[in-house]
């Protein structure tokens, strides 16, 4: 049920046998073998793709089913013991992982000798339930759905630029001074073309000409440092001291709204010890970050 299961999950028998670190030949014999013993086709095989038939779908919800009261039982022996161990899969945008989850993984892996992790950096929304992933971090405003959630922190963000820009140029004295200056955008910051300014009750909205327009916030802090601008970036991002990035802060008194990041996971009733214990130290060290 295992290797017919992980089959579907990822719509072939070589990212399957990947997974469950098998060989593909094998995979296909236990699904062959697993049909001759159930007397009927589950899976419609072709060069190009696998579809599941009738039966095969009725079995892969039922055989989904089994084994995830399996896992339940797995991991109600594990809050008894208390102890974080075994796999932890997570995942979590490519951008986010590099800037903050990569080390919060390493820390983890450092305080509990237990536990392995598999990390997925993908900016694909994972449907943790069906892909078997123990725990998504997500950055931005949660859509509904049945699964449960913890607030970890939030990104703030600033506006910067380098200080050789700033000696050639002057800092803007209000943000609608920043008309002057050529702008790096970061899109994740101006999805509407605009940036939002706010100093307390106050908001103003920036209109933007970027001189530079990137997807990434990396992108961005690398082109500020080469002095092409000022651009509004994540304090964690501009601010972190492994970063060393150099930048400085322009009008410290504006911001652009915070963003929440949360840890998502499939329940809140049967969180085992590895996925409660990577939370806990994820929301303890954003806590302490820049």
């Amino acid at each position: 049920m295992q290797a017919f299961v992980k089959v579907v999950q990822t719509g072939s028998f070589t990212r399957a046998a990947d997974t469950l670190q098998t060989h593909k030949a094998r995979l296909s014999r236990v699904v062959s073998d697993l049909e001759r013993e159930l007397g009927v086709r589950l899976l419609e095989r072709s060069t190009r793709a696998l579809s599941l038939t009738e039966a095969g779908r009725e079995f892969f919800e039922r055989a989904h089913a089994i084994l995830g009261s399996v896992d339940d039982a797995k991991q109600a022996m594990q809050r008894v013991r208390g102890e974080p161990q075994g796999t932890l899969r997570l995942t979590c945008g490519v951008e986010f992982g590099l800037v903050a989850v990569g080390g919060w993984i390493a820390d983890y892996l450092a305080a509990y000798p237990q536990v392995q992790v598999e990390a997925d950096y993908t900016n694909r929304v994972v449907d943790i339930v069906h892909e078997g992933v123990d725990l998504a971090v997500r950055v931005g405003p949660l859509a509904d759905s049945s699964l449960a959630a913890r607030r970890l922190g939030v990104l703030d963000y600033g506006l910067y630029a380098s200080a050789a820009y700033l000696r050639r140029h002057g800092r803007p004295a209000s943000p609608a001074e920043l008309a002057q200056h050529p702008q790096v955008v970061y899109a994740g910051t101006a999805p509407q073309g605009h940036w939002t300014l706010v100093r307390g009750d106050e908001q103003q909205r920036v209109k933007l000409l970027p001189r530079l327009r990137v997807n990434t916030s990396l992108a961005a802090r690398e082109a500020l440092q080469r002095g092409l601008g000022i651009g509004l970036l994540p304090r964690r991002v501009a601010e972190s001291n492994e970063l060393r990035s150099g930048l400085q802060r322009v009008l410290p008194a504006w911001s652009a709204p915070e963003v929440p990041v949360h840890a998502v996971f499939a329940s809140a009733r049967y969180l085992t010890p590895k996925v409660r214990a990577f939370i806990d130290l994820a929301a303890q060290q954003f806590s302490g970050a820049a």
